[in-house]
C-alpha cells in the first residue's frame, strides 16, 4: 500500500511516502480505484496535436545534419532554399538599422515603411493596389502569414481546398486551426495542375478557402495567365470561397514564363484574395524569417489580432533588410535563375536516365518532383522490395547517401522531390548515385 496526502490528490498529484502490510482494505481499495484515473489525466499536451504531423522536409534536414555529423557521405537535395547568400546590400541595411537603433519594438503588422514598400512592390509588379496603413501585414516568415490567416478565418467543418501535390504545411495548419482539408488529385499527366472542372467538384457551401501554390513546391508548376482566367470564372461563380494565392516563387521563374497573380488577372476576386509571399527565395533571406500579405481589412485585421498575441511582429532589424529588398536593386535575379535553369537542365536530363524514373521540365521555383512508379515493386540489392516511395528515398539514402523527401510527403505518389537550390556538381553527383542505385534495382 502507498500513503497518499489528501492535498497531493485534490491538486492531482500522488507521491510514495512508504510501503507496509496492514488490514486497511478501504483504503487499498479507495487508492487502487484513484490511481488509474490519475494516470489517465496526467499528459501534458493537448488532443489538437493529434490533428498534425511534423514536417516531413525539415525532419530531413535535422536528419542529414545528424548523418554528417556522424562523418557519413550524404547528400541532401531537401532543403528548399537558395544556397546563394543574401546579397550585400540588404545585408548592409540590416546593420546601418542597428547602428541607427532600430532595435525596439515596431508595430504589429510592421514598420510603416516596409509595409510601404510591399505596397509599392504590389502596384510596380503586379497592378494591384492596396492601403498599407490598412491591408498589409507582416509576419515571420510566410509560414506565419498562413497560419495566421487560417486561424483568423476558420470555424470547425470550414472547408479548405488544397491541390495535391502541397507543401507540406497547408493541411497541418488548416487543421490545427479545426478546418477541414479537401485534396484535388493533380497527376503528372495534368501537370500537376488543377483543372477548372476538379476545382468546380469539391467546391461545397462549407467550402471557405482555395489554396493555390503557383509556381509550386513541390512541383515548380505554375499556372499560366490563360489557367488562371479559366479557374477564375469557376471561382466568381461561389462567392463564398476565399483564395489565398502563394506567390513566394513569384520571381524564380524559366524559359519566358509570365507570371501572374489571380486578383491580377480577375480584378473581381480583389476582394476575396489574399496575398502570400515573402522574402525567403528569390532575397535568400530564409533565416531572416520575414513573409506579408496584402488583402481585404477584415481580415488583415483577424491576422494581426492573432500575431498580436502570439510574436507581436518581424524582427525590427529583418523588416529593415527586407525595405531594401524590395526596393534595391534586383539586378541579382536574373543571373540567379539563370543559374538554377542549368541545374534544373541538368537535375531532368539525368533523371530521365535513370531505369525507371520519369521528370517533368517545371516551369519555375527548385524543385522537381519526378515519378518512380518505374521502380515500384522491384527488389533491392539486399532483397527488400520496394513497395512505394518511402521505400525508395529509403533505399536511395542507404544505399547512395541520397537525401530526399518522399512523395506521400505531399500528398501524390509514387514521386520524390528534388531540391536542386545547390551546389551544381553535388546535383551531379546526386543523380549519377541515383542512377546507380536504380541501375542496382531487379
Amino acid at each position: 500500500m502507498y500513503l497518499v496526502g489528501a492535498n497531493a490528490l485534490s491538486e492531482g498529484i500522488y507521491f510514495r511516502v512508504r510501503k507496509f502490510s496492514c488490514n486497511f482494505k478501504n483504503a487499498r481499495l479507495f487508492f487502487c480505484s484513484i490511481l488509474p484515473d490519475l494516470g489517465s489525466n496526467m499528459s501534458i499536451l493537448a488532443s489538437r496535436l493529434s490533428r498534425i504531423k511534423p514536417s516531413a522536409t525539415n525532419a530531413l534536414t535535422g536528419l542529414v545534419s545528424e548523418l554528417k555529423a556522424q562523418g557519413r557521405d550524404v547528400i541532401g537535395l531537401g532543403a528548399g532554399e537558395p544556397d546563394f547568400d543574401t546579397p550585400d546590400n540588404i545585408k548592409e541595411a540590416a546593420v546601418e538599422a542597428i547602428r541607427r537603433g532600430e532595435t525596439k519594438y515596431t508595430p504589429v503588422p510592421g514598420t510603416l515603411a516596409l509595409r510601404n514598400a510591399i505596397a509599392g512592390k504590389l502596384e510596380r509588379e503586379n497592378g494591384l493596389n492596396y492601403d498599407p496603413t490598412k491591408q498589409i501585414t507582416v509576419g515571420t516568415g510566410g509560414k506565419q502569414i498562413i497560419f495566421n490567416a487560417m486561424m483568423a478565418s476558420l470555424n470547425a467543418g470550414d472547408e479548405v481546398i488544397i491541390p495535391a501535390p502541397y507543401w507540406v504545411s497547408y493541411p497541418d495548419m488548416v487543421a490545427l486551426a479545426e478546418g477541414t482539408p479537401v485534396f484535388v488529385n493533380c497527376p503528372e499527366t495534368k501537370r500537376f495542375k488543377m483543372s477548372p472542372e476538379a476545382l468546380r467538384s469539391v467546391i461545397t457551401p462549407n467550402t471557405k478557402w482555395l489554396i493555390l501554390n503557383s509556381p509550386s513546391n513541390p512541383t515548380g508548376a505554375a499556372y499560366t495567365t490563360k489557367e488562371l482566367r479559366e479557374l477564375a470564372d469557376i471561382l466568381l461563380q461561389y462567392p463564398n470561397v476565399w483564395i489565398l494565392t502563394d506567390d513566394i516563387y513569384e520571381h524564380v521563374i524559366y524559359d519566358d514564363f509570365t507570371f501572374s497573380t489571380i486578383a491580377e488577372v480577375e480584378p473581381k476576386l480583389y476582394h476575396r484574395t489574399l496575398i502570400l509571399n515573402g522574402m525567403s527565395k528569390v532575397y535568400s533571406m530564409t533565416g531572416w524569417r520575414l513573409g506579408y500579405a496584402a488583402g481585404p481589412e477584415e481580415l488583415i485585421s483577424g491576422m494581426n489580432n492573432i500575431q498580436s498575441q502570439s510574436t507581436t511582429h518581424a524582427t525590427s532589424i529583418s523588416q529593415a533588410a527586407g525595405v531594401e529588398a524590395l526596393e534595391g536593386t534586383q539586378e541579382f535575379i536574373l543571373p540567379n535563375n539563370k543559374l538554377f535553369r542549368e541545374r534544373r537542365d541538368l537535375v531532368v536530363s539525368m533523371l530521365n536516365q535513370a531505369e525507371g524514373i520519369n521528370c517533368l521540365v517545371p516551369e519555375g521555383a527548385f524543385y522537381v518532383y519526378p515519378s518512380c512508379d518505374g521502380v515500384i515493386n522491384k527488389t533491392t540489392p539486399n532483397g527488400k522490395l520496394v513497395v512505394n516511395d518511402t521505400d525508395f528515398v529509403t533505399y536511395l539514402l542507404e544505399s547512395e547517401g541520397v537525401a530526399v523527401v518522399q512523395g506521400a510527403a505531399f500528398g501524390l505518389s509514387p514521386h520524390f522531390r528534388i531540391s536542386y537550390a545547390t551546389d551544381t556538381e553535388l546535383l551531379r553527383e546526386a543523380c549519377a548515385r541515383i542512377q546507380n542505385a536504380c541501375a542496382s534495382l531487379v
